[in-house]
């Protein structure tokens, strides 16, 4: 894994996922050495990180749209608003 970027935090969400699923596969093989696999479980940790931080704020920009009594749309409002 040493072709891997070194700073996830500038990765997209499906490159970080698509590097996520490949760590995942190679961990659940069993064919990586021991220090290699506490290595890359660490990248993967820090990747799943960037995708949930991603997916969160895609989440925070999510809008419903309201309908007011006669079935027009009135406006938008945030789809979980806290």
């Amino acid at each position: 894994m040493t072709d891997a970027p070194a700073d996830v935090s500038t990765l997209t969400f499906e490159v970080a996922l698509a590097e996520l699923e490949k760590i995942v596969a190679r961990l659940e093989q069993g064919q990586a050495p021991l220090e290699e696999s506490i290595e890359i479980y660490r990248r993967g940790e820090m990747l799943k990180a960037r995708c949930d931080e991603l997916l969160r704020r895609a989440e925070a920009r999510v809008e419903t749209i309201t309908v007011g009594a006669d079935g027009a749309a009135t406006g938008v409002r945030p789809l979980d608003p806290e």
